[in-house]
């Protein structure tokens, strides 16, 4: 088998990172050839020959050593241009940037059956955690239920600080930021998008089913406030950003984003830190559950490192589940219970509450819980955005063979 000549797209922490573990690894025959990068004189950690940089992305596809690619850079636009190229020409391809293959993937999928090329992303989501092949091989069948958990590392850490060890949650923001577990603007993975697009991702390789990100109701940590803590370690829960995909009968699906109430018996409570961990489940194996870092250079670039493996034993994602006669269908016709925190906005008129089951009116703060249907929270999406509200769900499916 001949080694494998790998045309490295983005040098930044992520980029390093591969660089150190292919370096480390006496079994993966691999070599990066050459490193495009936006700027060749930028200051980086990692000191590497000047030749192999270049700002000049032909020069990676005109080299005919260059036998794949693996392309770690931030801008989803770029990452796309790469990616297609790569697969156009046949040459397999290594990604982890989840927004583009999130937003993308029906595309990605035709154009490695039209050219023979294979993208292998098993580092777009969940970090260290082999998910995706996972369900692509070991859950290769349609008894799959569930798929449910922690998937943004960032988001984890901060509320893990926020809760283990009482800090605010600015400094606990500040903190993952010196640490490199959230970018200067963390919108992207404080908001929820990071959880969602790692959410379409898993969705089409567990039940076989592509939904657009804009059509998932997705909701962040980013106005969460000291009386939702405080409710929380009253009840004896800890408020988890939770990602998940399920049944709720044979021919229907549904997934969503948003903060959940999490007590000490699901096995997610104790995923703290930059941790992921993916609770999967079925109809004849319960439940089964995987954890591991999602955050950091080295977690990543191990990630990208097992792809490139993979590849050397001509591993591919076959999709199979596409294949399937009787595919579930998504809905977002699902009852949630959720509870909502709020000051000023009127919440009780906002949200079109089945019922009400509980409420809480003082002068700082005030909550009520209720149940609404996702279709509904879809629909006022834009107005959920108010900084003095702040939603999270309790468990609902499925709770009552987790007791």
């Amino acid at each position: 088998m001949n080694d494998i000549k790998i045309g490295l797209f983005g040098f930044g922490t992520v980029g390093q990172g591969i660089y150190k573990v292919i370096g480390r690894s006496l079994n993966a025959h691999a070599e990066i050839r050459r490193i495009c990068v936006r700027d060749v004189n930028k200051p980086r950690e990692v000191e590497i020959p000047s030749a192999l940089l270049t700002d000049d992305m032909t020069r990676i596809f005109s080299d005919p050593e260059i036998n794949m690619i693996v392309e770690v850079v931030d801008d989803a636009g770029a990452s796309c241009r790469i990616v297609t190229e790569a697969l156009r020409r046949g040459l397999p391809v290594v990604s982890g940037n989840k927004a583009m293959i999130a937003r993308h993937l029906p595309g990605l999928i035709d154009l490695q059956r039209r050219y023979g090329g294979a993208l292998l992303y098993d580092a777009s989501s969940c970090g260290s955690i082999p998910v995706i092949r996972n369900l692509e091989e070991y859950y290769d069948n349609d008894l799959l239920l569930e798929v449910k958990g922690i998937l943004n590392g960032s988001s984890n850490y901060i509320l893990s600080r926020v809760f283990d060890h009482h800090e605010e949650y600015a400094d606990a923001l500040r903190r993952a930021q010196q640490l490199g577990f959230a970018e200067s603007d963390p919108s992207f993975d404080i908001e929820g998008f990071d959880s969602l697009f790692k959410l379409i991702i898993i969705t089409m390789h567990a039940l076989g089913v592509y939904v657009r990100p804009e059509d998932v109701f997705t909701y962040g940590i980013s106005t969460i406030h000291d009386s939702d803590i405080r409710y929380a370690r009253e009840k004896g829960v800890k408020i988890k950003l939770v990602a998940q995909v399920l049944k709720v009968a044979d021919d229907k699906f549904t997934m969503f984003v948003m903060p959940e109430f999490v007590p000490p018996s699901r096995y997610i409570y104790s995923v703290d830190d930059e941790y992921n961990g993916v609770v999967i489940r079925g109809e004849c194996y319960d439940r089964q559950f995987m954890f591991g870092k999602g955050a950091g250079s080295l977690p990543t670039a191990s990630s990208i490192l097992s792809d490139i493996m993979a590849h050397r034993h001509n591993y591919r994602y076959e999709y199979k589940k596409m294949g399937y006669i009787n595919r579930p269908e998504y809905t977002t016709d699902v009852v949630l219970k959720i509870y909502v925190r709020y000051v000023e906005t009127p919440a009780a008129e906002l949200i079109p509450f089945i019922d009400i089951q509980e409420q809480y009116t003082s002068r700082t703060d005030s909550y009520v819980i209720g149940t609404v249907l996702l279709s509904d929270l879809i629909a006022i999406r834009p107005s959920l955005s108010a900084p003095d509200l702040f939603l999270v769900s309790f468990p609902t499916f499925f709770a009552d063979l987790d007791d």
